[in-house]
C-alpha cells in the first residue's frame, strides 16, 4: 500500500481581521515540522471569518497566495472556504489546489446553514478530484453532511476520502461527531472533518476511517493533525465489507437498479414535507451582522462582554 499523508489545521479564526497571514504561518510551521505531509486542509471560512460582508469575487489575491504556498511546498491544498461574490449572489466556496499551484476545482456549499448563512446561495455541482496514484477525493462543507445524499453522491462518484472543512461552534457539535462516523461507515470512506476555533468554531475536529472508527479527535485548542491514510482500506472495505460484514455501497447499487427510491423522482408531491411550513430565517440580518462585528471587536480587545442578569461571560 502507498500511504498518503494529510494534515488538518485547527486554528483560531477572527471575524474582524484577515486570518490569511496566520494561515500561511501555520502552513510554514506544519511543513517544517512534518515535511512528509502531502495535503493540507483548513476549516470553513478560515481566511476571513463568518460574516458575508467579506465576500469577494473569485479568483482573487487570497487564492493566488494559497496557490503560491501549495507550489512552494509541493502539496495539495484545501484552504478552507471563503464567501464568494458572483453575479449579485454570495456562495460559500472552497478551492482545491494541486502541488503545482494550479486550481483543480472549486466547490460551492450546497446547504448553507440557516439561519447563520441567510443570504448565501446554495451551490449545485459536486466536487470530486483525482490525486494521481492515490485515489479519488471529494469535498463537502459543514452542514452538507447533514444531508446523506450529498456524501452518498460523492461516494457513488468514486470518492474514497471526503475533505470536510467545517465551522461549528453551536451546541450540536456532539451530534455532528456522530454524523461524521456514520457518513464514513455507511459510505465506506475516510472522512476528514476540520473545525476552527473562536469565531471559527469550537474545535473538536475529527477524522474517521472507512469502518467508522475514530482515527483522531481534537479538543478545543489549536492543533496540527498529521495523519497517514491507507487509501486501500477504503477500496478493501467496499469490495469485502465493513469489518468483512455489511457491504452498504454494493447493496445501495443493487437496490438503486430496482428503482425503489421513489422520493427522489422529479416533481414528486411531498404533502407531509410541505405541511412543515417555510424554512425559518432571521429577519434582522443587518443588526445581527452589526452585533457580531461588535462582539468580535470586543474579543480582540480582551474586554469582557456583559449581559444583563447573566453576569460576565
Amino acid at each position: 500500500m502507498k500511504p498518503f499523508a494529510i494534515a488538518g489545521i485547527q486554528m483560531k479564526v477572527s471575524a474582524v481581521a484577515s486570518n490569511v497571514e496566520m494561515m500561511k504561518l501555520k502552513l510554514d510551521i506544519t511543513m517544517n515540522l512534518y515535511p512528509w505531509i502531502e495535503m493540507v486542509m483548513f476549516s470553513e471560512l478560515c481566511a476571513f471569518g463568518p460574516l458575508t460582508h467579506t465576500a469577494q469575487p473569485i479568483p482573487n489575491n487570497f487564492e493566488a497566495e494559497m496557490q503560491a504556498m501549495a507550489k512552494k511546498y509541493g502539496i495539495w491544498l484545501l484552504p478552507g472556504s471563503i464567501f464568494e461574490k458572483s453575479e449579485g449572489k454570495i456562495y460559500n466556496t472552497a478551492t482545491v489546489i494541486n502541488p503545482k499551484g494550479e486550481i483543480v476545482n472549486r466547490y460551492r456549499k450546497m446547504f448553507p446553514f440557516y439561519p447563520y448563512e441567510t443570504g448565501v446561495t446554495p451551490g449545485k455541482d459536486y466536487c470530486v478530484f483525482d490525486v494521481p496514484n492515490v485515489g479519488k477525493f471529494g469535498v463537502s462543507i459543514c452542514y452538507d453532511m447533514w444531508f446523506p445524499e450529498t456524501i452518498r453522491t460523492l461516494a457513488v462518484m468514486g470518492a474514497e476520502v471526503i475533505l470536510h472543512p467545517t465551522m461549528s461552534g453551536t451546541i450540536d457539535r456532539e451530534i455532528e461527531l456522530s454524523i461524521v462516523r456514520a457518513m464514513a461507515s455507511v459510505n465506506q470512506c475516510y472522512f476528514f472533518d476540520v473545525n476552527g476555533l473562536d469565531t471559527g468554531g469550537c474545535g473538536r475536529s475529527i477524522v474517521c476511517g472507512p469502518d467508522g472508527r475514530v482515527l483522531h479527535q481534537s479538543e478545543g485548542t489549536e492543533e496540527i493533525i498529521p495523519l497517514e491514510l491507507n487509501i486501500d482500506r477504503a477500496k478493501r472495505s467496499r469490495e469485502l465489507g465493513i469489518l468483512r460484514l455489511g457491504q452498504p455501497l454494493k447493496s445501495f447499487r443493487d437496490h438503486l437498479k430496482s428503482n425503489h427510491f421513489g422520493i427522489y423522482q422529479p416533481n414528486l408531491a411531498t404533502p407531509y414535507l410541505d405541511s412543515l411550513g417555510p424554512l425559518i430565517k432571521p429577519s434582522r440580518l443587518d443588526k445581527i451582522t452589526e452585533l457580531k462585528i461588535k462582539e468580535n471587536a470586543l474579543k480582540q480587545q480582551g474586554s469582557p462582554i456583559h449581559y444583563k442578569g447573566d453576569g460576565v461571560i
